[in-house]
């Protein structure tokens, strides 16, 4: 179980972890231990979440969303296994607890009576100012 709020927790079949070697230096060690996590997540066959927050999660999640349905997490930050295990674990709970975060509603305004003639007379000002800077007319000739 992969414990996500107080009331939310995602079983265990929802989760699989792959291991394989890391990239980048790391001498003769990265040829022979694969540290390195890919944790998959079932997001879409997942009866735990309501079908907003798989929609948020999905949007979340952009390029890791495949197209099963599922969130593929990458980590390989350090050497030991145990390690970026936990950190694939906590970035995919990060993901969820932000999917599950409800956005709030826009509720669109009017500009205040007095705002809308504030605007006004500074247009009013501004045209003046570039109406005086103009260059004259010769109608003299």
């Amino acid at each position: 179980m992969l414990h996500v709020t107080e009331t939310l927790a995602i079983a265990d079949w929802e989760l699989s972890e792959s291991f394989v070697r890391s990239t980048g230096p790391g001498g003769q060690n990265v040829n022979k231990v694969s540290t390195a996590v890919e944790l998959r997540f079932e997001a879409e066959r997942s009866p735990h979440l309501t079908p907003q927050a798989k929609t948020r999660l999905k949007k979340l999640a952009g390029r890791r969303w495949t197209n099963e349905g599922a969130i593929v997490i990458q980590a390989d930050e350090t050497r030991s296994q145990a390690r970026n295990r936990d950190l694939a674990r906590e970035r995919l709970v990060e993901l969820i607890q932000a999917a599950l975060v409800v956005p709030k509603r826009r509720v669109a305004t009017k500009p205040t009576y007095g705002s809308v003639q504030r605007r006004l007379v500074a247009k009013k000002v501004r045209s003046a100012v570039k109406a005086v800077r103009a260059t004259p007319d010769d109608d003299d000739s």
